[in-house]
C-alpha cells in the first residue's frame, strides 16, 4: 500500500494502520509530484515540504481492515492511496 498526503494526516494515517495491524511501515518525508486527479492549480499554502509518502506491506487477510481505517481518513481529510500486490524478495546472506 502507498498513501500519500499532507504531512498533518501523518499521525492519524500510521494510528489508522496500526489499528489495523499493519506490522511495520516507511514514511519518507518532504515529497511532491503530479497527479491526474484535480484542476491542476497548486495551493501556494501548501509546499512539498508538508507531503508525506508512506509505503506498508501487509498480509492480505488484514486487507479489509486497512482499507477500511485508511479511507475513512483520507475521505476527510485528503490524499491518495494505491494498493497493489506485491513478493517480497528474501535475502539470506549479504555479499559485498
Amino acid at each position: 500500500m502507498e498513501i500519500i498526503a499532507n504531512y498533518t494526516e501523518l499521525e492519524r494515517i500510521l494510528k489508522g494502520l496500526d489499528k489495523a495491524g499493519v506490522p511495520g511501515y516507511t514514511v519518507i518525508r518532504d515529497v511532491a509530484g503530479k497527479s491526474t486527479r484535480g484542476d491542476g492549480k497548486h495551493d501556494l499554502a501548501m509546499t512539498m515540504l508538508d507531503n508525506v509518502y508512506i509505503v506498508a506491506f501487509f498480509p492480505t487477510e488484514k486487507l479489509d481492515a486497512v482499507v477500511g481505517n485508511i479511507r475513512a481518513i483520507l475521505n476527510k481529510l485528503g490524499g491518495t492511496c494505491f494498493i497493489s500486490d506485491a513478493m517480497e524478495l528474501r535475502t539470506t546472506k549479504c555479499v559485498g
